[in-house]
């Protein structure tokens, strides 16, 4: 297992955010780790509820290919989270 990361930007664009958001599936698929990341730049930073709607929206869509391991946290101009692999059963 390799730990993969994929970055974005609050206002990413749909097509830019649909092409990453495979590159995560496939990721996991692979049984890799994902460290999904939310760099804010000047008054991006004002505005940090974008990034947890992004977030949120990840999620939803990662329902059926992964598990988010923690809560989203802040490290300087960084919102970071980990996804993995659904453990099959």
């Amino acid at each position: 297992m390799h730990l993969k990361e994929v970055k974005f930007r609050p206002r990413t664009d749909e097509h830019d955010y649909n092409f990453k958001l495979s590159h995560i599936k496939n990721f996991l698929e692979k049984n890799n780790k994902v460290k999904i990341t939310i760099q804010f730049r000047g008054r991006e930073m004002a505005h940090k509820e974008l990034g947890y709607n992004l977030l949120e929206r990840l999620q939803k869509d990662l329902e059926e290919f992964g598990s988010f391991e923690s809560t989203p946290k802040m490290e300087g101009r960084f919102l970071i989270t980990f996804v993995t692999t659904k453990k099959k059963s």
